[in-house]
């Protein structure tokens, strides 16, 4: 056993349970409470064995948890595909029900400061197609800020099978919501045609809304590029080889940098895409893996993973260097990286997206770029899951506060424990982790 503590803490673990709750909707927290929160030695405390070399916090951070607002029926799951983002000291974020062929997704923001939670944009109250048509399920794409004060994402099949004619499916939407007027609108209906829209990047400065598609007939596995002028309402430019889940946006140039075939762990030659000189992306030299990204730091670095490796790519010299392995367990999935935007110097992940994050005892990790140390700042099963009932299995979706003190996370999760052996997430939730001072120096 690795000889960091190790706390065997099967009494409270849901699941080695053999009970069963039905899951409630819409879910609450036991006692009526509208949060739940925690700060206690039992959120330093690992329930399986990490990999030589993991530090555990000194000081336990302040954990809160919250229920996403809307969840009133049964989802397929309600679940979290797409990451979020800060505007000021609000968090926005999505999640979906990924139900089909007349599924729905939401936005939210939440205000740290006055606790208030909110549901500010319903998906098919906005696009308003008739009954029987196609609706998505899911916003599977990034929150991004553009320069002109609209929030930006794009939207995604709850089912491979219904984006057919027998649903009316024509392609999937470019939406935009207004944080100071809660406007929401239509910025474009199938962009390009019968294409999903499940992986995007938004240049805030020269408006243009990068995708990455998932073609429309579930038998075919192209994956469309497209550069969408968002002001103008146009298409830029697009091909048949766009990213699959991720892209680097270099906002110090505009560039765009992606993989144009493959999937997850694979390492592959990154191509650029020059928004001053529309036309094929060009071959660069660097080869990263990327599932998922960091935006670019002041000094022109990005920061991409796949599995248990984490890459270093500098968008000024188009070059790359691998930075060796990333997780602290046995679980290797991560969807969302995140960087400190304010000391430039510390990500944070949560690995096991789909669902297995609660078998390394959910925790959220922060890596020290100067040091190259990985450090549990805590982990959140099984001390969430006794006290309320929630177990977090992983995600797709958080984010760094602008100040570096906070990390907000979007949980697929589970109520109700396990069926048939087997634990699922059905549930989303928030929490909130104040990094403490001692954990993070400058």
């Amino acid at each position: 056993m690795h000889p960091i503590r190790v706390a065997l803490l099967t009494g409270l673990c849901l699941c080695t349970s053999t009970l069963r709750a039905e899951p409630v909707y819409p879910p609450s927290l036991p006692y009526g409470q509208q949060q739940f929160t925690v700060s206690s030695p039992e959120l330093l405390h690992a329930t399986s064995e990490l990999k030589p070399g993991t530090v555990i916090a000194q000081t336990p951070p302040k954990v809160t948890l919250r229920y996403y607002p809307g969840q009133d029926y049964p989802g397929h799951p309600w679940s979290v595909w797409g990451d979020g983002t800060m505007v000021g000291d609000v968090y926005y974020s999505a999640i979906g029900d990924h139900l089909a062929p007349q599924g729905n997704a939401f936005v939210y923001r939440f205000d740290l400061a006055s606790s208030v939670f909110t549901q500010v944009v319903n998906v098919r109250e906005t696009i308003q197609m008739p009954e029987g048509h196609y609706t998505p399920g899911k916003i599977h794409s990034r929150l991004d800020l553009g320069g002109d004060g609209w929030l930006y994402f794009s939207t995604h099949r709850g089912s491979t099978r219904v984006t057919t004619d027998e649903h009316h499916y024509q392609g999937d939407w470019i939406l935009r919501h207004h944080p100071e007027s809660g406007r929401t609108e239509v910025v474009a209906h199938a962009p390009l045609p019968r294409q999903c829209l499940p992986t995007s990047v938004l240049d805030p400065d020269r408006l243009i809304f990068y995708a990455g598609t998932a073609d429309g007939d579930y038998k075919e596995k192209r994956v469309q590029f497209l550069a969408y002028d968002v002001k103008n309402r146009n298409v830029l430019y697009s091909d048949d080889a766009g990213p699959y889940r991720a892209a680097i946006f270099a906002k110090s140039t505009g560039k765009v940098y992606f993989q144009q075939a493959g999937g997850r762990g694979e390492t592959l030659p990154l191509v650029r895409f020059d928004p001053e000189h529309p036309g094929a992306p060009v071959a660069t030299k660097a080869s990263v893996g990327l599932r998922a990204c960091t935006i670019e730091s002041p000094d022109y670095k990005v920061y991409t993973v796949d599995g248990d490796q984490l890459w270093e790519f500098d968008t000024a010299s188009e070059t790359a260097r691998e930075l060796g392995g990333l997780i602290v367990g046995n679980e290797t999935y991560i969807a969302s990286l995140d960087i400190d935007p304010h000391t430039w110097r510390y990500l944070y992940f949560v690995a096991g997206a789909h669902g297995g994050s609660y078998r390394d005892g959910s925790p959220l990790v922060q890596y020290d770029l100067q040091t190259g140390t990985r450090k549990v700042i805590c982990f959140l099963h099984p001390a969430l899951t006794a006290p309320t009932g929630y177990t977090c299995m992983g995600t797709y979706g958080m984010c760094v506060s602008n100040d570096g003190t906070q990390v907000y996370i979007t949980w697929n999760g589970n109520q109700g424990g396990m069926e048939r052996n087997k634990l699922s997430f059905n549930t989303c939730a928030l929490s909130v982790i104040e990094i403490p001072e001692s954990e993070r120096q400058p």
